[in-house]
């Protein structure tokens, strides 16, 4: 498919209910999918309205109004480790929202204690270091901050 998105697509009206989250989590983006050339022929004075729509949303300032991290409700595993260790307590929490969400929701699909733990001690490294999940610990990617996967190839 073909996507058209909008950052701050939860503002848009979507009177014709044809925007979709791009996943689960996604708190503002919205986005057009496209499967053909002619669907989006077929949707052109809708779109134009969206885009419109998403312009005067733009010039008028408007912002999304993101959940907190303070709304973030950790793991129970997550939480044990963090009180029992100030410092990694401190760099997750120095940690970007998003980043602090990945690793919470990473942590939390595990289903048995042992493996949610286990992931908490296999990422302590990266949040002490103050990186994210995806983020390049060896510096060779070619997209930083994430990890393209270029230290594969050396």
């Amino acid at each position: 498919y073909c996507a058209f998105s909008f950052f701050k697509g939860v503002l848009l009206n979507d009177a014709e209910k044809l925007l979709v989250s791009p996943g689960e989590n996604s708190q503002s983006v919205k986005l057009f999918k496209f499967k053909s050339v002619a669907e989006i022929i077929q949707l052109e004075p809708i779109i134009r309205a969206y885009i419109f729509e998403a312009i005067e949303i733009e010039k008028a300032g408007l912002k999304v109004s993101l959940a907190k991290s303070s709304d973030l409700e950790l793991v129970e595993e997550l939480q044990e480790i963090l009180s029992k260790n100030t410092e990694l307590k401190s760099a997750f929490e120095a940690l970007t929202p998003g980043r602090q969400r990945a690793y919470n929701m990473f942590i939390s699909a595990a289903k048995q204690s042992k493996t949610r733990i286990s992931r908490v001690e296999q990422y302590t490294p990266r949040i002490l270091s103050g990186k994210g999940m995806n983020d390049c610990v060896c510096g060779m990617s070619k997209r930083m901050p994430n990890c393209d996967g270029s230290h594969k190839y050396l």
